[in-house]
């Protein structure tokens, strides 16, 4: 009698176990797809997350996600999505220009949401900025370039020239660049660009900054973000302070200061789209998201601010 009973137990817990796997196997499927893990996408995709679990839109629970990246290796980027797209989701996430390139260029089925991209238009994910096109809206990550500026010419007066590197296969650099240039004599400022076809050029290209500029900006190109310990070295040999769009940089050591869009933000603004979609709403009314003045942040290290007198500004994070 007691086999018997611990056989049906066992087989009550097969058939429960098997029930719940049917029964996550039927959940809606957000896929998202992302070039590599840095710090800034990882923060933002997690504000993904968040967003939807503040809807009701629970990992597991209520909907699934599978997540993956390449590495940065490009060359896997159309086996990513490939792989991903087998998988049946209902709507999937392309973090980063050039896996929202090749996504819309697979993913024709079902909404294609972009994230963290400067500008949806220049990278052809788009046709006009503020309506979404075919199956595809999202979030972008754009800089207030005038809040930037006005950064830079607070905490550093006396600049003048600001040192952009600038990587030619991605539209964002490019975007960033003539927008920073086009706002810099406003503020007194030039733009000294540097273009590099592939990130092992940086130190090289990097040589030319010397005694040229009063600061480096890094923006938000990906390919520019995974080299910026080789900036940042060759920046401290030369002497030169570095400015970033990302916190977590300065947090870091990497960067002297930062003002840019807050990561989660970024995330938070793609989990809206994607609860909406996941709420039967359709591509056509979902008009793409950009960020807000009051979605960014600013901070400073203080050591290294001393170093190059720069001024720490009010509300700034402050990295000891």
């Amino acid at each position: 009698m007691k086999k018997f009973f611990r056989a049906a137990v066992v087989a009550a817990a097969s058939w429960l176990l098997l029930a719940s796997c049917e029964k996550k196997e039927d959940l809606p499927l957000v896929a998202i797809a992302n070039l590599g893990p840095l710090k800034d996408l990882e923060i933002s995709i997690q504000g993904i997350k968040d967003e939807l679990a503040d809807n009701g839109f629970i990992d597991g629970k209520t909907i699934r996600i599978k997540y993956v990246d390449v590495a940065f290796d490009q060359s896997l980027i159309p086996q990513a999505i490939e792989s991903l797209r087998n998988q049946n989701p209902k709507i999937m996430v392309a973090a980063t220009t050039p896996v929202a390139q090749l996504a819309k260029k697979k993913v024709l089925d079902i909404p294609l949401v972009f994230h963290s991209i400067t500008d949806p238009v220049a990278a052809g994910l788009l046709k006009k900025a503020d309506q979404p096109s075919g199956n595809v809206t999202g979030a972008s990550d754009a800089q207030n370039v005038e809040g930037l500026l006005k950064f830079i010419k607070s905490s550093l007066p006396e600049a003048k020239t600001i040192g952009m590197l600038c990587l030619t296969s991605d539209s964002n650099d490019a975007t960033m660049m003539e927008m920073v240039r086009a706002a810099a004599p406003s503020f007194g400022l030039t733009v000294f660009a540097i273009p590099v076809e592939q990130p092992r050029d940086i130190p090289v290209r990097m040589q030319k900054f010397m005694g040229k500029v009063d600061l480096i900006y890094v923006g938000l190109s990906n390919a520019i973000l995974a080299a910026l310990p080789t900036i940042s070295a060759e920046a401290k040999r030369m002497d030169i302070p570095v400015f970033g769009a990302d916190n977590v940089t300065v947090l870091d050591g990497l960067t002297t200061a930062s003002f840019g869009v807050n990561s989660e933000s970024i995330g938070r603004n793609t989990g809206k789209l994607v609860t909406k979609l996941l709420k039967g709403a359709s591509v056509k009314d979902l008009a793409p998201i950009y960020p807000k003045p009051e979605d960014h942040i600013c901070a400073v290290n203080k050591k290294m601010a001393k170093k190059f007198g720069i001024r720490i500004p009010k509300g700034a994070i402050i990295a000891e």
